[in-house]
C-alpha cells in the first residue's frame, strides 16, 4: 500500500469513527499533497509525499514558535497534534549515532573540508535519511562538524 493509500484509508477511519481533529488533519495532509500534484503535473509518489509531509511539520514548528510567542498555548497545543499526527505517516527516525554516521559518511563522500562545502554534505544526508532525521538538526550538526576542529 502506497503512503497516499494509507492516508486515504486513516481517512475513510477517521470519517467512520467521527475523529474531527484527525480528520481535518488528514483532510489538509491530502489537500497540500492534491495542491502539489496540480501544481507540478505530476502524481507523488511515496518519497515527494514524505518531503510534502516533512514541509508542512516544519511549518507546524514555525507556527508553535509563533503562538507561543503571542501567548496562544491553545493553537500551539492544536499545531503540536497536528505534527504528532504527520510523524506517524514518517519512517521510523534514525538514532542518533545513526545520524552521526551517516553525516560522517557524508562529509568523507562529499568531500567536505568547511562550511564553504557543507552544501554537498547536507545534499547527501538529506538524500539519504529521507523523512527519517529532522534536517535542521542534521544541518547543525554537520556545520559543527565542519567549523569544528577544521577551524584552527
Amino acid at each position: 500500500m502506497s503512503l497516499k493509500e494509507r492516508i486515504t484509508e486513516d481517512m475513510k477511519a477517521a470519517m467512520r469513527a467521527a475523529e474531527k481533529e484527525r480528520l481535518g488533519s488528514i483532510r489538509m495532509l491530502q489537500a497540500a499533497i492534491k495542491q502539489r500534484e496540480v501544481d507540478e503535473r505530476i502524481t507523488l509518489d511515496d518519497s515527494q509525499v514524505l518531503s510534502v509531509i516533512e514541509k508542512m511539520i516544519k511549518q507546524r514548528r514555525e507556527a508553535i514558535a509563533q503562538f507561543e510567542a503571542g501567548g496562544r498555548a491553545d493553537l500551539a497545543a492544536k499545531e503540536a497534534s497536528e505534527i504528532t499526527m504527520l510523524q506517524g505517516y514518517l519512517p521510523a527516525q534514525l538514532s542518533d549515532p545513526e545520524l552521526d554516521a551517516l553525516i560522517s559518511a557524508a562529509i568523507a563522500e562529499s568531500g567536505a573540508a568547511s562550511i564553504k562545502d557543507m552544501g554537498k554534505a547536507v545534499a547527501l544526508v538529506k538524500a539519504r535519511a529521507a523523512g527519517r532525521a529532522d534536517m535542521a538538526v542534521a544541518s547543525a550538526r554537520i556545520k559543527a562538524r565542519l567549523a569544528g576542529p577544521a577551524a584552527g
